[in-house]
């Protein structure tokens, strides 16, 4: 089965993460990486409620990351398992600037 999470901004190439050979994260430590990053790259949730949903806690600790934090492949690797674990996905679609993922 195909594993991967794909992470798009403005202006530059797609940053695709295979995890067909990862090791798969336990779900409750993906979401306290999740929420580490979170809190460590100072994101606001999305709504005006301050609930946070999981898809928004990828979105905006995508949004967050940028670009040159996808470019260390250390951390992209950690990002996307986390992702996958949180959302329940084996492939994964974050789009930054539209601030949507897809499935």
């Amino acid at each position: 089965m195909r594993s991967e999470v794909t992470v798009t901004f403005e202006g530059t190439t797609p940053f695709r993460i295979d995890l067909s050979r990862a090791q798969p994260i336990p779900q409750e430590s993906a979401r306290a990486w999740m929420d580490r990053q979170f809190t460590e790259l100072g994101c606001e949730p999305l709504r005006a409620t301050g609930k946070v949903l999981a898809a928004d806690k990828v979105v905006v600790v995508a949004q967050a990351a940028g670009p040159v934090k996808f470019a260390d492949q250390a951390w992209a690797q950690q990002f996307a398992g986390a992702a996958a674990a949180i959302l329940g996905k084996p492939a994964v679609y974050v789009d930054v600037p539209s601030l949507s993922i897809t499935f």
